[in-house]
C-alpha cells in the first residue's frame, strides 16, 4: 500500500508535487543536484534541500552549472540533476546538454516554468520551454500544473523514476522535464522527505533478450511470497509466449486476465486459470473489493478492461511489475513498482523453474475460477433468454463459428469491449489483433485487409462508424479480392457514447446530434457501389449461416448485424446486474 503523505502539514500543490518528484529521483539513485538561484524553481530547490539522499551544489550561472553536472556525472557514472528557474536560465543549459547527448552522459534537467496561461502574453521570465533542447535529449515530458490531486503526486513519482531510468539507460544521456508551477511556491510548513517505506515507482531491471538473473531471483521470491497475485496480459503478439505464461500461472497458483488481443484468450494453453470474462468479473464492485491483489505481473500493453485498471488503482498492490522486452514505459496509471526489460518467454520460463511444482490450489485462485464460471453461465443465460440479435449474441455466435487458424481483427470503440466482455476463453486456435496503440477507429478495414494479405484468412469485427470512416478500404477490398469477412455491428452511430456519463445529459444538451451521431446510411447500397458481397443477418441462425458461407469464399464479403441501440444498451446493463447477483456469494 502507498504510504501516507510526507508530512503532517498539508502542503500547497506545487511543493507537494516537487517533493514527490525529488523523492522518486532519490530512490532511483540520483545523489547530486546542481541548482542556480531563481524564484519559479523554489519548490524544487526546497524539496532537494529536504531530501537526505541528495547533495546540492549551487552555481550562479546555469551554463557553468550544466558543465559542472556533466563532469560530475561523467566521473561518477551516475545521473546528476540540473535545476533552474523559468526563462532564458534554461536556455543556458543547451551546450552541456548537447555534449551530454553526444558523449552519453546521464543528466536529469528539471526546468521550472510559468503556467500555460502566462505563456505568449508578455509575462516576465517566460519563454517557450517545450522541447527546448530538441533532439539532444533522450526523453522530454512536460508535467501538468500541480493541482493538489493524489494522482498527480503519483505521476510526479513516476516522472522522477522514469527520468532517472532513461538517463541511465541504453544509451545513457540527458532527459528534460519541464515543470510549470503556480503560486504558492513556498511550502506552508517544514518539508519532510518521503518515507523509505513508500513503494518504489518503476525500478528498472535490465536485461537483453535474457532476463537479468537478479530480476529472476527477485520476482520468483516475490511470487512465492504472494499467493494473492494475478498475471494481466494486455494486447501483444508474442507467438511463443502463451504456453510459458500459462505454465507460470499454474506454478504461481494465479489467474490470468487475458485481454482479447493478448493471444492468451484462445488456444490449447487455456485452462481454469484463464479469465475470459475478467472485465465483467472485476467490474463487479463487490467481487473487486473482496479480492485486492498483493502482486500484479503485467505483460504486454495496458489491458482494454477499464474494470481492471479501476481495480488496480483502488487496491494499490504492493508490487506492480511490468515486463517489456524493449523497456517501454506503458503505465498510464503511473502505478508500476518495477520494469523488467526482458524477453517474456525467457522470463516466464526462468521464474517458473525457480518456483518449482505448481502451487497447491488456494482460496484465492478458487474464488477467481468460481467467479469466471459464474459470469460465463450468467452471460449465457441472459443473452440466450433474449431472442434478439444484439452485440453480445453476435460476438458469441462469431466466436462459435470462427474456424481455427484464422485472424480475428477487432475494431476499437465498442467492438473490442464487446469481445472483451462476451467472447469466452477457448482452446480453439485464433489470433486476435487490434490497433490498441492510439485506439482509434480509423483504418480498420484497411488494417484487416492488410492482415489478410499476409496469407491467413481474416475476419474483421467492427462497428458501423469505424466502417464508414474507412469506406475507401471497402473499395480496396473489392479490388484486392482477398479472403476477408467483414462483420459489422450496425447500431446507427456511436453506440459507445450511450454507455458514457455524457448520455445522462440527454437531448436537451444535444446528446444524439453531437455524440450519438446517427447516420442512417444503407450499408448494403454502399457495398453494392464498390462491388462487395453483402448480407444482412436477421437472427443468430442467419448470422451463423452467413458466416459459414463467407468463410468458404476466397473473396471479400460483408455481413451486417443491425443492432437496436436502446435494446442493446439495456441488455449490457441487464448482464451486469445479473453478474452482480451471481457473484454475491463468490469470494474469499
Amino acid at each position: 500500500m502507498e504510504a501516507s503523505p510526507r508530512s503532517s502539514v498539508a502542503q500547497a500543490p506545487a511543493p507537494a508535487f516537487a517533493a514527490a518528484l525529488v523523492g522518486a529521483l532519490g530512490r532511483a539513485g540520483v545523489r547530486e543536484a546542481c541548482v542556480s538561484p531563481g524564484s519559479r524553481s523554489t519548490p524544487l530547490v526546497l524539496a532537494l534541500e529536504a531530501e537526505p539522499r541528495m547533495a546540492i551544489r549551487v552555481h550562479l550561472d546555469e551554463r557553468s552549472a550544466g558543465f559542472f553536472a556533466l563532469g560530475l556525472a561523467r566521473a561518477s557514472r551516475r545521473p546528476v540533476a540540473l535545476v533552474c528557474t523559468s526563462g532564458t536560465a534554461a536556455a543556458n543549459y543547451l551546450p552541456a546538454v548537447v555534449e551530454a547527448s553526444l558523449t552519453r552522459i546521464p543528466l536529469v534537467v528539471l526546468t521550472a516554468d510559468r503556467p500555460p496561461e502566462a505563456r505568449d502574453w508578455g509575462a516576465p521570465q517566460t519563454i517557450d520551454q517545450l522541447h527546448l533542447f530538441g533532439r539532444h535529449v533522450r526523453w522530454f515530458a512536460e508535467a501538468p500544473v500541480p493541482g493538489g490531486r493524489p494522482d498527480l503526486e503519483r505521476l510526479a513519482r513516476a516522472l522522477g523514476a522514469r527520468a532517472a531510468a532513461v538517463a541511465a539507460g541504453s544509451p545513457p544521456g540527458p532527459v528534460h522535464l519541464n515543470l510549470p508551477m503556480r503560486e504558492p511556491l513556498v511550502p506552508s510548513g517544514r518539508l519532510s522527505p518521503e518515507p523509505e517505506a513508500l513503494r518504489p515507482v518503476m525500478r528498472e531491471w535490465r536485461g537483453t533478450l535474457r532476463p537479468a538473473p537478479e530480476a529472476v531471483a527477485w520476482l520468483a521470491e516475490r511470487v512465492a511470497r504472494h499467493p494473492r497475485g494475478l498475471i494481466a496480459c494486455g494486447p501483444m503478439d508474442e507467438p511463443d509466449a502463451a504456453g510459458p505464461i500459462a505454465a507460470l500461472a499454474r506454478a504461481a497458483g494465479w489467474p490470468i486476465l487475458a485481454d482479447p488481443a493478448s493471444q492468451l484468450r484462445c488456444g490449447p494453453h487455456v485452462d481454469h486459470h484463464t479469465l475470459g470474462h475478467g472485465d465483467l468479473l472485476l467490474g463487479d464492485a463487490g467481487f473487486a473489493e473482496r479480492h485486492p491483489p498483493d502482486l500484479i505481473l503485467r505483460l504486454g500493453a495496458p489491458p482494454t478492461s477499464k474494470a481492471f485498471h479501476g481495480w488496480l488503482e483502488r487496491a494499490e498492490p504492493s508490487h506492480v511489475v511490468h515486463v517489456d522486452p524493449h523497456g517501454g514505459f506503458r503505465d498510464p496509471a503511473h502505478g508500476a513498482s518495477d520494469l523488467v526489460r526482458s524477453d517474456i518467454v525467457s522470463l516466464c520460463d526462468a521464474v517458473r523453474r525457480r518456483l518449482g511444482p505448481p502451487r497447491t490450489p488456494s482460496a484465492w485462485l478458487d474464488a477467481f475460477v468460481a467467479g469466471e464460471r459464474a459470469v460465463a453461465e450468467t452471460v449465457a443465460d441472459v443473452v440466450d433468454a433474449d431472442p434478439s440479435l444484439l452485440a453480445p449474441a453476435a460476438v458469441r455466435t462469431l466466436g462459435d463459428a470462427l474456424p481455427e487458424a484464422r485472424i480475428l481483427y477487432v475494431s476499437n470503440s465498442m467492438a473490442i469491449r464487446d469481445v472483451d466482455a462476451f467472447l469466452p476463453a477457448t482452446r480453439s486456435r485464433c489470433r486476435i489483433l487490434a490497433n490498441r496503440g492510439a485506439n482509434g477507429i480509423d483504418g480498420m478495414v484497411s488494417s484487416a485487409l492488410g492482415a489478410s494479405a499476409s496469407g491467413t484468412p481474416t475476419v474483421l469485427l467492427t462497428g458501423d462508424l469505424a466502417l464508414l470512416h474507412d469506406s475507401s478500404g471497402l473499395l480496396a477490398a473489392s479490388i484486392e479480392r482477398l479472403p476477408l469477412t467483414i462483420v459489422v455491428l450496425n447500431d446507427d452511430g456511436g453506440g459507445i457514447f450511450s454507455h458514457l456519463p455524457v448520455a445522462r445529459l440527454g437531448d436537451p444538451a444535444g446528446f444524439t446530434r453531437l455524440f450519438r451521431t446517427p447516420h442512417g446510411r444503407d450499408l448494403g447500397r454502399l457495398c453494392q457501389g464498390v462491388g462487395l458481397a453483402h448480407v444482412r443477418a436477421e437472427s443468430r441462425e442467419h448470422l451463423a449461416a452467413a458466416l459459414k458461407d463467407s468463410f468458404s469464399r476466397s473473396t471479400p464479403s460483408l455481413v451486417e448485424v443491425v443492432v437496436e441501440a436502446e435494446h442493446n444498451l439495456e441488455q449490457h446493463r441487464r448482464v451486469r446486474r445479473a453478474v452482480t447477483r451471481a457473484l454475491s456469494s463468490v469470494g474469499l
